[in-house]
């Protein structure tokens, strides 16, 4: 059996970068409450003309050229994204398109922040099953443009960004394992009441941004993270004293801490960025991921635990030998 393996990873950042300091200026808040909060000390905004299928295609190209293959070898696209161009066609056709290639799947996948993790389950099950030999999973957003720059209890979280890997069938071992869940109960903890469906000329324009019972997504989140990462390590027979890198989906600082400290993760075992990119949802962990190959902190043959948690609420995990 062949098994999906990371050949190269790549990510994107605006230029355009907000501090907290920035933000102080425009609303009632401070660098020293929203880093006591979340950890995030800035975060990237796409330009005018920038748009999510442009920093997925940044994001690609890196990871095109760290796997070293020719981008008419991709079989198939999987874009893990909240906020695409258009309400068709897909991120994933787009990225194609401006790739150069014709003729592959090309898809999009929505999980909110989780969708990274569910597009590698998705590219992993195409790889075992012969489906594919080369899939390129994207996770990228500009959610500040789903952002009230009014509301502090949201636009103090989440930033721009765009992170890919280049998955190729390989007889060397990769993803060992992927687990997705998903529960619609609690939807209106973390929303974007807005959309096409339900009227969306309709709606005024505050239901077209970000609305989060924040304490209560803190809460649901911890705990999920948790159940996931030991629901997928005894699951497969694996210890977290056998994990070399924990990278988590970058949300809040105080989660990440608390979802390591329960896993026994010490401190330098684990991907922090969400100080310096805030919370990019799909494209927060293959950012941190490739950031972290990149610096030579992650290195071949070790072992990750990727999880996130998003919302749906959806969560998940992904076992894998870099």
């Amino acid at each position: 059996m062949k098994h999906a393996r990371i050949a190269g990873t790549g990510s994107y950042l605006p230029e355009k970068v907000v501090t907290n300091d920035d933000l102080a200026r425009s609303m009632d808040t401070s660098d020293e409450w929203i880093r006591e909060r979340t950890g995030i000390r800035r975060r990237h905004i796409a330009a005018d003309g920038e748009t999510t299928s442009s920093i997925a295609v940044a994001a690609a190209r890196r990871a095109i050229e760290a796997a070293g293959i020719e981008p008419r070898a991709i079989d198939l696209i999987v874009v893990a994204t909240t906020t695409a161009d258009k309400i068709f066609p897909s991120v994933a056709c787009q990225v194609q398109r401006k790739l150069g290639i014709s003729g592959c799947g090309a898809f999009d996948v929505q999980a909110a922040c989780s969708g990274f993790i569910y597009g590698l389950d998705i590219a992993d099950r195409f790889v075992r099953t012969g489906g594919a030999e080369n899939v390129l999973v994207i996770g990228a957003e500009t959610l500040s443009r789903i952002v009230d720059w009014n509301d502090r209890s949201t636009a103090v979280l989440f930033g721009d960004g765009a992170g890919a890997v280049l998955l190729e069938a390989n007889d060397r071992p990769g993803i060992v394992a992927a687990h997705i869940h998903a529960d619609g109960e609690q939807e209106e903890l973390l929303h974007v009441p807005a959309g096409v469906s339900s009227g969306l000329a309709e709606l005024k324009a505050q239901s077209a941004f970000i609305q989060m019972n924040g304490n209560a997504v803190f809460r649901k989140a911890v705990a999920t993270l948790d159940s996931i990462a030991r629901e997928t390590l005894l699951g497969h027979g694996v210890s977290a004293d056998e994990l070399d890198w924990f990278v988590p989906h970058q949300a809040n600082l105080r989660i990440i801490n608390a979802a390591a400290k329960k896993l026994g993760m010490p401190a330098e075992r684990v991907v922090v960025t969400v100080d310096e990119h805030a919370n990019t949802s799909a494209a927060s962990i293959p950012l941190a991921l490739d950031i972290a190959v990149r610096d030579g902190r992650i290195r071949r043959g070790e072992l990750l635990l990727l999880e996130g948690f998003g919302a749906g609420f959806t969560w998940g995990s992904t076992l894998l030998y870099y």
